[in-house]
Order: C-alpha cells, then structure tokens, then sequence
C-alpha cells in the first residue's frame, strides 16, 4: 500500500511479535482517522510526515509497566519528518495501550517539532492496580484488572461487530479486561425458552469475540445471573418450576443447580477465561415465595448463602473462579432492600459462612466522597473478602446520552479509594449498564471509559486531563469536549444535584422529557418555572456545529443522537402551557397557529428522531428490542397526533358554537324584533331575559339544557397541574412508566 499526506504511523508488521500482529492488524484496518499503516519499505516515498513504530517484549519489565521512547538509533533525516518510536511492554496489552497514547500525541505534533517530541513520546508507565498485587494476594494468580462491564441483557444485544469495535476502542485505552452482561442473551442447547426471541449469543459468536479479544490482549469473562434478575426467563411456563418470585430462582431444589450447571457451562466453555461472574445482585424477596410454600420460612441471609455455596461447588467442579455483586449480603443482613441497605449499613455478621474462593464485586455508582468507597472496601475485608473488586459505572440507564460529568465525579472518588497505598484494591471495573430499553447510546460511554482506564495507569489522584482529551480524539476520532458537551441533554438549569457526602443521583429530564405525555402533560409543574426552550435552543445550537462533519473528528456524527433530542425536547418543552394559556384566553386564531406550527414542527421532529434511533440501533444492535423502544415512540406520535386532531376539531366547534350563540342572542334581543311577534312589550322583555339567563347557564355548565349538544371544551386543558415533587424542580431520575400516563394499569 502507498500513503500519502498528513500525519502516519506506520509500523512493519513483518517485525512486530507475533502474539501482536492480528490485534495491530485489527487496529489499523479499523483506525478513525485512516493514519495507522502496515507497511513494506517501498512504501514510505510518498508520506509527508510519519512515525516509524516498532514492538519489543522484554522481561526486565514489571508485569503492567510499558515505556515508549524516540529510538536513538535511527536516523531521523535532515528534515526531521520522520521519527522512529520504540515500545517496550511485558503484557500484550500495555503495547496496545501505548499506540493509543502514540496517537493521542500525534494530535500536539502535526510536523516536524523534535523538542515536543522528545517530551510527549518519552514516557514509562505501569497499570495501577499491580501495585497492590504484593499487598493482597489475588486469587488464581491472574493479572491485576482495568475492566469493563456492558449490559448486553436490557433489549439491547450488542452486534458482534460493535463488540469488535469497543474491544479495539478498550485495547488502545489499556482496559485488558471485558465482560459482556447476558442475563438469558446466549443461546443454550435444547432451551427454546431461554432468551426467547431476545438475540442471544451462539456458540459461534462467543468464540469469534473471544478470539478477538486475546488478540488484543484482553480477556473476555462470561457475566450471568444465577439467581436473580432472571425475570425474562421464568415468565415463560416451561420455567415456571424454577420459580421462587417472579424474578429469583427457587433455591434449594436440585434441578434449580441443574440448570445454573448448564447455564454456566453453556456460556464458559466457549471463553479461555477460567473466571466467570454469576451475578446474585438485587434478588429481592429471595426465599419469600413459593421457597416459602415448599421449604417453609427460613431466614433468607442463610437462604442466600446456601444458595452462593452450591453454585461455587459447580464452578469450582468446572474449574472457573466465580465473582459476584455483594449488595444481597448488606441488604438481607439489614433487613432493608434499598440502596440505603446496601451503603448504608454495617459489616453483617457472615465471615465464617461465606465460601472463601469466591470474589465480591462493590458496586457504588452514586458517592462523589471517596471516604464512602473507602469504608465499604473496608466492610468487605471484615467478611472475609480480602481484596474486593470495586465496580463504578458510566451513567448510561434511563437515559439517551451517558450523564459524563457526573461520571467523572463518581469515578474519580472511586478510584481514589481504590488506588490507595494501605488499603486500595487490586482490581476495578467499569460498568455500562442499559436499564429501562437500552435506549441510551452506549458508544457515548466511551470519554467515561478513557477517564476510567487513565485512572488505572497512574498514581496520582488526578489523570492528566489535556493528555486525555488529546488520546480520546486519536483514539476514539471525536472531540471530547463535544461528546461531554452533549450530556448537557440532561443538564437543564436547576437539575444539577449538589454534591454531597449522601447517596446520589445523575437526572434524566431528556428521557421524561420526551415520553411524558403531551395532552396531559402531568410532568410540567416541575419546570415550568424554568426557560427550557432557551436551553435547548442553545444545545441544538452548539451541537449542530459539532456534528458538521470534519476528518479529524469522524465520529462526531454519533452526537446527532443528543442533537435530535435536543431539538424534540426544545419544541415539546412548555408547548402544553402555551396551548392552555391560550385557551383559557379563548384565543382561537392564536391557539390554531400553534397547533399547525410548532406542534406540527414537533410531530415531525419526533418522527427525524425516531428514524435516526432506529438507524443507530440497527447498526449497533440486534433488532429484538428494539420493538419496547419503538412502541414509545408509536405512543408519542399517537398522543401528539390525537392532540393537533382534538385542538383542531375544537377550534372549528367553538367557531360553530359561537355563531350559534350570536344567532340565538340576536333572536332574543327585542330590538332585533325577533322576539315578541304576536306579543305584548312585557312579554318581549321576559322573553329576552329568559334567554340571557339561559345562554349564562349553558356557558357555566358547558353545555345545552338538554346535555345533548356541549358547549366546545378540552378536558385535558381545564384540570390544574399539581407538582408530584414539590421541591425536587428538575432533580428527578423517572422511567418511562411513571411519565407516559398517570394512569395505573388495572
């Protein structure tokens, strides 16, 4: 291949070590900006400026330690355009790390610059998390870990190719861990049921992905759940057996460890991983119901623990070293299933019952204190966990951008506590959860990634934030800055919570934003204070220019998601006051142009919307659930088009009502001479006055005296709004149930 223009990293594949070329060949097919190159010598004639890259594996470095360095040995030339860089790692993935830092340098060097050179590309580094590798034993003797978790379980089953990419993405970030999160989303042999019609994983794809990622250095571990959060599949009547609640497993029955054994077999014997995480989070009501009937009562912390043992005992038959969330142990302990339960509470008394080769996951995705992840690690060591993992998460649920800046809040405090000298941890994890629709998209996660990751590779509390940006835009081909700026969806004015030592939480108002409904509009009193449609404005705005397609930035484009709502919300925000006002004001004309203006801006602004989702969603998932989303939007542009329709009909019944009552008033009045044919004055005069009394009657009640023909009304504009949280305003985290009606199903 010949390359020309610009900057180039090449790099002579023939020279690279083996255990590396696939994964480099991945990464440079795949490269943003098209700038990483394979080549011969031949090829170097027509390149403007470029870097010359070659690998080196060496024992004399420390596991997770990687340096990079001008090499002194080649010549530059006397033009200085070309540079010859060598990386010198002891794992795989620290080699992959370093090209990603190569290209987040290149972006501070468009040319020759030999004194910033030297500067940006002479650096050593090690992975954090080994660190502590000498303080607490790990299980196993596996690596320390930067890992990542994504939610493949909520409708939205990642394509193998999107895996793919975020594995290239993770590989240059330094992240050597991967977890794909698959309630009942693998396919399992003779179980029909199981994942039913939800695109689950075969065999096949496992492998495939699996292959990919120790290319590049990464190691993939199945994620399950063997307990709870198994709703999906005991709905079905063929697991109805199995049921304990709707959503948890019945414990102690032996064909219940049957199928966790086939479970758990099916989803690790395609993966080289000997890990594997069986879940056990959030099994509210665990031993409380049909375990109830069949067992009798017992105490349901010794239920859980019964259960965590025999499921150890399948993983330890199949040799894998199982992890799972801890939150059930706090939350049984403390008789109180809430987050509270699980932050909140102390150390339960279960040191000598836990099995002892079993790993607990901390998950905390809501404390900005680091002293909060600090104590519970500590409460983890009294259980007997000697080095918990510690999981922080991107803000992508309930949501269609990931909330980064309260991201970066929660991951730095996290990580602070993680990576302390005395008493840190030896392994973390980053989870990308897509709870209520896999709406959001998860691609927008990846600056909370990159922040995370950089967090793993150095000992201060603070990443070197201008470094970052920079290997964000070589890495990931977006601007940083625009990708944060997009959350701004979700950042309306008052709805930034004050960061306190107390549990919590990032709002969603583009999610009920958008699906509350918009004859009812139940959810205004909460903002209509608020200017929204200038804030949105202004995001359409600033979005619109990030979005114009430039080659350093390729993957800007993936802001249109933000954008497009932006621009629905900025139409549909305060729209039903403005129709209410103007109808309380009986102002017809005014009320028909916003009807057949803005509100038909917004049905059409809805439809770009969910045309595009659909797009996005097709080309990074799999079409099963797809369909929960699209009925959403099947909802909106129902509701929106009953609305125009009703307005409408509205509009043309006052006018008839009104002729009607000026020909009735005209033919009362007995100066019109209408009224008193045939009749005396007095009885004129009566006449008159009965029929005013009647028409202030028909106006007060709404209707004719017989009920048969009403007065022109719109129910949904005349009942007053009452605010549901009186002094939240914005602050509010809502799923789509609570927003699409205030009617309750029956």
């Amino acid at each position: 291949m010949t390359i020309s223009g610009g900057f180039n990293l090449l790099i002579d594949l023939a020279a690279v070590p083996a255990e590396l070329q696939q994964g480099i060949t991945a990464i440079a097919t795949h490269s943003p900006q098209h700038n990483i190159s394979l080549f011969d010598n031949d090829d170097l004639q027509d390149v403007e400026f470029h870097w010359l890259l070659r690998f080196e594996k060496t024992s004399a470095l420390l596991q997770g330690e990687c340096s990079v360095m001008v090499d002194p040995l080649v010549d530059t030339g006397a033009d200085q355009k070309r540079v010859a860089l060598v990386v010198k790692y002891q794992r795989k993935i620290e080699a992959f790390r370093s090209i990603g830092r190569i290209l987040g340098a290149s972006r501070q060097i468009q040319g020759p610059d030999p004194e910033k050179t030297r500067s940006l590309l002479n650096y050593s580094e090690k992975c954090y998390f080994d660190n502590l590798a000498q303080v607490y034993e790990h299980h196993g003797g596996y690596d320390a870990n930067c890992s990542v978790m994504i939610d493949c379980s909520r409708g939205g089953v990642l394509k193998q190719s999107s895996v793919f990419t975020l594995m290239r993405r993770c590989a240059l970030m330094g992240i050597n861990m991967m977890q794909l999160y698959t309630e009942d989303t693998y396919e399992m042999e003779g179980e029909t049921f199981f994942g039913y019609l939800r695109g689950g994983y075969s065999r096949q794809e496992l492998i495939n992905m699996d292959d990919y990622a120790f290319a590049l250095g990464i190691e993939l571990v199945p994620c399950i759940q063997t307990l709870g959060h198994l709703g999906q599949m005991l709905q079905w009547p063929k697991y109805h057996i199995y049921r304990d609640t709707n959503e948890v497993l019945l414990s102690s029955w032996d064909e219940t460890y049957n199928l966790i054994e086939k479970m758990i077999t099916t989803i690790s014997s395609p993966l080289r991983s000997k890990r594997i995480h069986i879940g056990l989070d959030e099994a509210g009501g665990v031993g409380e119901g049909r375990y109830r009937q069949i067992f009798g009562y017992e105490e349901p912390t010794r239920v859980f623990v019964n259960h965590i043992k025999r499921v150890q005992e399948i993983c330890k038959r199949l040799d894998l070293q199982p992890m799972i969330w801890s939150d059930m142990l706090f939350t049984l302990a403390s008789k109180n299933n809430s987050l509270a339960g699980y932050y909140d509470g102390g150390t339960p008394q279960l040191a000598d019952t836990l099995p002892p080769d079993i790993d607990l996951v901390y998950w905390d995705y809501y404390h900005t204190s680091s002293q909060s992840y600090a104590s519970k690690i500590e409460q983890h060591r009294e259980l007997g966990c000697a080095d918990p993992w510690v999981a922080t998460a991107a803000w992508t649920w309930n949501r269609f951008w990931c909330a980064l800046p309260f991201t970066f809040a929660t991951i730095q405090a996290s990580c602070q506590a993680s990576k302390n000298r005395e008493r840190g941890v030896n392994n973390m994890m980053i989870t990308i959860w897509g709870d209520e629709g896999h709406e959001c998209d998860m691609f927008s996660s990846l600056p909370a990634i990159y922040y995370f990751a950089d967090h793993g590779y150095t000992m201060e509390d603070e990443i070197d934030l201008d470094r970052l940006k920079n290997c964000f835009e070589g890495v990931c081909g977006a601007n940083f800055d625009d990708w944060v700026y997009a959350s701004q969806i979700d950042q309306v004015l008052d709805s930034e919570t004050p960061l306190t030592l107390k549990t919590h939480f990032a709002p969603n108002p583009s999610k009920y934003l958008l699906w509350e409904d918009p004859f009812l509009s139940h959810i205004s009193p909460q903002y209509a204070h608020l200017n929204l449609e200038a804030h949105y404005s202004e995001v359409v705005e600033k979005l619109s220019k990030a979005v114009e397609f430039r080659e350093e930035y390729p993957e800007n484009g993936r802001l249109h998601m933000a954008l497009l709502v932006a621009k629905v919300l900025g139409l549909k925000c305060h729209l039903h006051q403005r129709m209410v006002l103007l109808y309380q004001q009986g102002q017809l004309h005014e009320l028909y142009e916003l009807t057949e203006g803005r509100l038909v801006d917004l049905q059409a602004a809805v439809d770009q919307l969910w045309k595009y989702h659909r797009s996005m969603w097709h080309k990074s998932n799999k079409p099963f659930g797809w369909e929960v989303v699209e009925m959403r939007y099947g909802g909106l542009r129902t509701r929106l088009a009953t609305m125009r329709d009703r307005i409408l009909e509205y509009i043309e019944a006052s006018k008839t009502w009104q002729q009607q009552q000026q020909q009735l008033q005209a033919r009362s009045d007995p100066a019109s001479g209408s009224v008193g044919n045939g009749q005396n004055e007095l009885g004129g005069a009566a006449a008159a006055t009965t029929a005013t009394m009647m028409l202030m009657m028909m106006h007060r009640r709404g209707s004719m005296p017989d009920g048969d023909n009403p007065r022109p009304s719109i129910p949904e504009f005349e009942t007053v709004r009452e605010a549901m949280y009186e002094y939240a305003g914005c602050n509010l985290l809502m799923d789509y149930a609570r927003v699409s009606t205030p009617t309750r199903p029956g």
